[in-house]
């Protein structure tokens, strides 16, 4: 949605995936960490299978994070210097764990989007094919809700319908950023 109004996007997700491709320092190490097991037969980290020895152990979460999260941050700082040089407006970085890899340093304003966790459950299990225990897993390594509610600047209700959402996304947009072009 910020897209549609003129925003540039960020995808820290995409940004993990570029972060431990085969070959790069991250995927060393999280070879070294974890082992051999967690490869596809080519050569990439399987994060099916990495995710799932990670969200079940609250330490091999945290050095996981150590590993990836700082060579992301790196990445996505990087980008996102590109982009002002660009002179781009707005720029969005999407980022689940923005807190958790302490990133808000790369943000002027953070919005973020709540549903409460019985709506989100039966989204992520959806969207992921994870099932309800996974998806339970992935919501308890994040910070709680109240906390991330606390530190935003901006909060966009998604437990509501998708026009209510829209609405809400365009009206902070315009508060925040002025009118819509």
């Amino acid at each position: 949605m910020l897209q549609e109004l003129g925003a540039v996007l960020v995808d820290a997700d995409a940004v993990g995936h570029q972060s431990y491709l085969p070959g790069t320092p991250a995927w060393k190490d999280l070879i070294a960490a974890f082992g051999e097991g967690i490869l596809l037969p080519t050569q990439e980290i399987d994060r099916r299978k990495l995710g799932g020895i990670v969200f079940s152990d609250p330490a091999k979460l945290t050095q996981l994070n150590s590993i990836v999260h700082p060579r992301m941050r790196d990445i996505i700082h990087k980008q996102l210097e590109e982009l002002r040089r660009q002179g781009v407006k707005v720029a969005v970085l999407e980022a689940a764990v923005l807190f958790e890899a302490k990133w808000e340093g790369l943000a002027t304003e953070v919005w973020v989007t709540d549903a409460p966790e019985e709506t989100v459950v039966p989204r992520l299990r959806a969207r992921s094919g994870w099932t309800e225990e996974q998806s339970r897993a992935r919501i308890a390594a994040q910070l709680p809700r109240a906390e991330r509610l606390r530190r935003a600047q901006v909060v966009i209700n998604t437990d509501v319908p998708w026009e209510e959402v829209k609405r809400q996304v365009k009206a902070r947009w315009q508060e925040h950023l002025g009118p819509v072009e």
